[in-house]
């Protein structure tokens, strides 16, 4: 089983592109989640995480995601090799997105003016391929 559950803030924008093959969008974030314990006397640490969100859901995010908010983000971890020009080997892991989920406050999204505070979650999309995730509403096979 390969899931994944994060609640952190935006580190930036999202950055958006299209693939050349298919024109497919691409939105392209990072979160700093915040670890769990802190150690006495010491800052709280955070790790940082790179996510990638697929057509109708990367909208999505390009469209209300800022950086500073806090979201909640549900995918899966992938991993990807690829050699550059001099052929250099690099390896990158990332998340997924699956789900996307406001997670600030509503007084705090009020305040910001960044987006509409009654937006709530992800619109229904419905379960386009392996890029979403079933909704906890329809019915499992199994």
């Amino acid at each position: 089983m390969n899931k994944v559950i994060l609640m952190g803030r935006l580190t930036r924008d999202p950055e958006v592109r299209y693939t050349q093959t298919n024109n497919t969008l691409v939105a392209s974030f990072s979160l700093a989640v915040n670890r769990r314990f802190v150690r006495q006397g010491e800052e709280r640490q955070a790790d940082f995480i790179n996510i990638v969100a697929w057509s109708k859901l990367g909208e999505f995010c390009s469209k209300y995601f800022r950086k500073g908010q806090q979201v909640g983000i549900i995918g899966r971890i992938q991993t990807r090799t690829w050699d550059d020009d001099q052929g250099q080997k690099h390896y990158i892991t990332e998340v997924v997105a699956e789900e996307a989920y406001f997670a600030d406050s509503k007084r705090e999204q009020d305040t910001s003016g960044n987006f509409d505070a009654t937006f709530g979650a992800m619109p229904d999309v419905g379960n386009q391929g392996s890029d979403f995730a079933v909704s906890s509403g329809d019915d499992l096979p199994f």
